[in-house]
């Protein structure tokens, strides 16, 4: 029998656990609430809140911790990257998390086609150092910008490739473990004569194999019997693995163990050779079960991969622009299954599609076969954005995990699902999109489940009990994929009976005696209605706020509540979140990391502090607020204004860091510094005083104080004799303080380039701002009123229907999401949010009036955050193309300035991280002949600041250059060097605030 334990809330009685383990692993140690907090579910519906985590830096050191862990009788539990469905990455146990330092690739045999691994290397990681070998690890989840080869062999992973190459199972070739008691052993197959070695040896070792051999002779018969032969069979130990035809496989038999029964040290993988080339044939149907029905005889084609997805999924992403170009595409039909083709090259691949097809029937405008990569590319995106698209449908109530990858034999597959279909509507779940591995019969769905009242966790406990003798009927697994956790693992007995699941326990005590591995999960389970994360009684705290959260019922418990775990914030590979995460690899600087430790702050009983919490503030301090998260995450989580609201309640009534002040307050003080920008300047730069100033502003001292502009861009503008004609349509330049105070030269092109187009431009009269410098920094009081004179003096504009151009991307994203939301409700915020353009937006409204210059030219563009989160950058794009500009868009991530971030003291490492993560790398790549264009003034200053022989430009300097006729190469050589420019605003911002101090103090004396 397990040991039951009591420490469900674990503090102060694990201060000898925690020092011990601090004076003696070689790792990081942490049992603070923060981390306890972030680590307290996965991407299930489960919360558990643990004991501490600890990071190792070797497989040494987590021998160490584990043998701590066992002196002091508490569970251990191995977490990958915390995607798991099934409640099996959370416990209360000590935690450790490999994926921060044990993320190697150990050795590689390019011959036999193996590597040597560390458990927390992440999937696509991995596969791009083994990219240049032509091997890769065959196996591919869903989330495999985050899951590590350790969660992959935990789970017993699959993804859309296991067609082709099978389950995670099938690439194991040998495991080092290392069990609750301290024995650390390679296994994997066993032949009769090395298990009479094992044996004669004695010991610990000898002990389990023999206990292995017991179990498979005692129960090899039932074993055989009571495991479905269907290819995603997931649910369960694998004791078939332990038979005789299986070489009596110990390794194989610990995959999709689920750190139940040891700690996995190292895997030996079998890799699989890249494919060519792809060729993916589309196929619509008028039903989804009609598209499972389809199934059976296309798979006798051999495809590398067979997946479906309904109207509804399809419906889903189209409301939430997942790639919704690819999704405009489809084939006609209301269920499509994609089927996936390799070959030698493109050519190859696309013609066993087109067989494919042909022999089945299917043509136009039903059927479709893409070879283009990109948009191939598009419709995995989608297929794979299926999780995310269906939690918090539009509309409708949030959908859960619970019974989201059953699997049955493909042949039955159509069958099953007319009865699944079936069973959802006597339970009235209505609106779960089914999508999924069909080639392997496997289904994902998430179903509206009620998980907050007992009636609707009664409901949830009766469909799921009902759906598994379903699925059992139908000869299938409970689970296909996700494995059985918490979920699944009372419901074993409905699948295997009585005797296979004895056969389980057995297992689990000869490797875990005392039930110390993951307590709970699989083996001796809790019960799949109990940890719930929400439950009858889930009454978070509801604060009232700044923001109105539209999307979220207007309350910040349901945007807490809305990252689901899906871990695409801890990627490393593309688009812009999360740059702190990519910085530091640390969970609490993830999105969702943030996310939990919001949740938990509301739930109130880890984070019991509320708004004044250090431990989230500490989480929110390396949040760049780049919104990358707002177009990056599969459910949109905006962190940035998360971390705004939290900001402006943390600090009310107490005094903020000064870098609040001398930045938050940036535009004001522009404004002062305009009376006397030189006298300005003068002072910033005086050796000394500069390192003073710096200090007082809170600024790092590793940037420079700059130089205001000499005239500021509305001082120029006012002064302007030049009369536009008045037939011409008017337009509304937006004179941000970054432009209008620094950058003048860019709103100056901006004005040339917009009267070429034909437009009347016009400026302000009146001082205005978006308040962007204020809400990035929490001061959302005094950003509301500053929004609202605004919005005054603009109304006039706005109410005439005049388009709004707007040249910082930071500051038309304000106009686009956060004012609407700060000032919800306001009908001019919402004119300012349709009126609102870019310059390649409003150029591209000119159409054919607009007669672009011939600017022949190569080009690398760094998107800004914002740009790509909120306003996009095809119309830039589209614009530079139109102009003759040979522009590569750059997938770089965020700079790591991210407006005030790079500048505060503390930040300035992680900043540079970000920057050299991939964009400056890309910047010292490219030719001197290249330009470097980048709209947003953030990225400009990182880039002068890191590469001091480069000078990025504004499309805007680009497109006037043009129209002058000169080069826009050597119209940046005119532009002063990087450190008698702005590459610091807030050091400035600084200088004006201790200028005024001297000035009131000399005026007193």
């Amino acid at each position: 029998m397990p040991v039951t334990y009591l420490g469900a809330a674990p503090s102060r009685p694990w201060d000898g656990l925690q020092r011990s383990l601090s004076e003696n692993v070689d790792g990081e140690v942490r049992f603070d609430t923060g981390t306890r907090a972030a680590y307290s579910t996965d991407a299930s519906n489960y919360r558990q809140v643990p004991i501490g985590v600890v990071v190792p830096r070797s497989a040494d050191a987590a021998e160490v911790a584990v043998d701590i862990c066992r002196r002091h009788g508490v569970p251990v539990l191995s977490r990958g990257g915390g995607t798991s469905l099934a409640g099996e990455c959370c416990n209360v146990a000590v935690v450790l998390d490999w994926t921060k330092y044990c993320n190697k690739l150990v050795s590689v045999d390019t011959e036999a086609g193996t590597a040597v691994v560390q458990p927390g290397i992440a999937l696509d990681p991995l596969n791009d150092q083994l990219a240049e070998t032509g091997w890769m690890v065959g196996p591919k989840p869903s989330t495999h910008v985050s899951c590590t080869i350790g969660g992959m062999i935990g789970n017993n992973s699959c993804g859309s490739t296991a067609q082709a190459y099978g389950k995670m199972v099938d690439s194991v070739l040998a495991l080092e473990v290392l069990t609750y008691d301290g024995e650390r052993m390679w296994v994997g197959p066993t032949t009769d004569d090395e298990f009479e070695r094992i044996v004669a040896a004695g010991g610990r070792r000898a002990e389990i194999y023999q206990g292995l051999r017991r179990i498979r002779d005692e129960f090899g018969s039932d074993i055989r019997a009571g495991y479905p032969d269907i290819p995603r069979r997931v649910s369960g130990y694998n004791l078939d693995s332990l038979l005789p035809e299986r070489h009596f496989d110990v390794a194989r038999a610990l995959v999709g163990s689920e750190s139940t029964l040891v700690t996995v040290l190292h895997a030996k993988i079998s890799l699989v050779r890249r494919p060519a080339a792809h060729a993916l044939a589309i196929i619509g149907f008028d039903d989804m079960t009609r598209a499972a029905d389809a199934v059976p005889a296309i798979v006798a084609d051999d495809p590398s991969a067979l997946e479906g997805f309904d109207h509804r999924l399809a419906e889903l992403e189209h409301s939430q622009n997942v790639a919704e170009q690819a999704l405009d595409e489809l084939p006609e039909g209301r269920a499509w299954l994609m089927v996936q083709f390799d070959g030698e090259d493109a050519d190859a691949a696309a013609d066993k599609a087109r067989s494919m097809l042909t022999r089945m029937g299917f043509e136009s405008p039903n059927a479709k076969v893409v070879t283009d990569h990109h948009e191939q590319k598009q419709v995995w995106a989608a297929r794979e954005g299926g999780l995310g698209a269906t939690a918090h449908p539009p509309g409708g109530p949030d959908t859960h995990p619970g019974w989201e990858d059953a699997a049955v034999s493909p042949d039955r597959l159509g069958d099953y699902l007319r009865d699944f279909r079936k069973l959802l509507e006597d339970f009235d779940y209505h609106g779960a999109s089914l999508y999924g591995h069909f080639g392997q019969g496997c289904v994902h769905t998430r179903i509206p489940f009620d998980l907050k009242t007992e009636p609707g966790i009664r409901k949830y406990r009766q469909f799921v009990t009902r759906a598994a003798h379903l699925v059992t009927d139908y000869g299938g697994s409970l689970s296909g994929e996700h494995g059985d956790g918490q979920a699944r693992g009372e419901l074993l007995p409905i699948m295997f009976g009585d005797r296979v699941v004895a056969a389980f326990d057995q297992m689990k005590r000869l490797f875990d005696p005392g039930d110390r591995m993951n307590p709970g999960k699989v083996t001796y389970p809790a019960g799949l209605d109990e940890n719930l994360r929400w439950g009858a009684d889930y009454r978070p705290a509801e604060p009232a706020t700044h923001f109105a959260y539209p999307d979220d019922d207007h309350r910040f418990s349901v945007a807490a509540d809305r990252c689901v775990g899906v871990g695409k914030c801890r990627g490393h590979e593309s688009g812009v979140m999360c740059p702190s995460y990519r910085a530091t690899g640390e969970e609490e600087h993830s999105t969702r990391g943030r996310a939990r430790l919001l949740f938990e702050m509301l739930e109130g009983d880890v984070v019991a502090d509320g708004w004044r919490s250090d431990a989230v503030k500490d989480a929110l301090d390396l949040c760049l607020a780049c919104k990358g998260c707002r177009s990056d995450c599969p459910v949109n989580v905006d962190m940035a204004t998360y971390k705004a609201e939290f900001l402006s309640h943390h600090y009310e009534h107490r005094l903020r860091p000064m870098a609040h002040y001398s930045m938050g307050w940036l535009p004001l003080f522009a404004r002062l510094s305009a009376v006397a920008p030189r006298a300005v300047n003068t002072v910033a730069h005086t050796p000394g005083l500069s390192t003073l100033l710096r200090a007082v502003g809170g600024i790092d001292q590793h940037r420079d104080i700059p130089s205001f502009a000499p005239q500021r861009f509305t001082r120029w503008f006012a002064r302007r004799s030049t009369a536009a004609p008045a037939e011409r349509p008017r337009v509304l330049l937006w004179p941000d303080t970054f432009t209008n105070n620094f950058d003048t030269g860019i709103a100056r092109d901006a004005v040339a380039v917009l009267e070429a187009a034909g437009f009347a431009v016009e400026v302000p009269q009146k001082a205005v701002c978006c308040g962007l410098t204020w809400i990035s920094t929490g001061q959302l009081a005094t950003a509301k009123r500053i929004a609202r004179r605004t919005l005054d003096v603009l109304s006039p504009v706005l109410r005439a229907g005049v388009p709004v151009v707007v040249l910082e991307p930071s500051c038309a994203a304000v106009f686009r999401s956060d004012l609407p939301e700060l000032l919800y409700g306001d009908e001019d915020a919402r004119r300012l949010a349709q009126q609102t353009r870019t310059l390649g937006e409003l150029l591209a409204e000119r159409g054919e009036q607009w007669n672009p210059p011939t600017v022949d030219e190569k080009a690398i563009v760094q998107p800004h955050c914002h740009q790509h989160a909120i306003l996009g950058m095809s119309k830039e794009s589209q614009m530079l193309t139109d102009a003759g500009v040979d522009a590569t868009v750059l997938d770089a991530g965020c700079c790591g300035l991210a407006g005030n971030f790079g500048f505060e003291r503390g930040h300035y490492d992680v900043s540079v991280a970000c920057a050299e993560d991939k964009l400056m790398p890309a910047v010292r790549a490219a030719d001197k002949g290249t330009l470097v264009l980048a709209d947003g003034f953030s990225c400009r200053t990182q880039i002068r600041s890191l590469a001091d022989d480069r000078t990025p430009l504004h499309s805007a300097q680009v497109l006037a250059a043009g129209l002058r006729g000169e080069s826009p190469i050597d119209s940046a050589r005119t532009i002063p060097a990087p450190k008698q420019r702005a590459a610091a605003v807030a050091g400035a911002a600084a200088a004006v605030l201790a200028a005024g101090v001297l000035a009131r103090r000399r005026s007193h004396r």
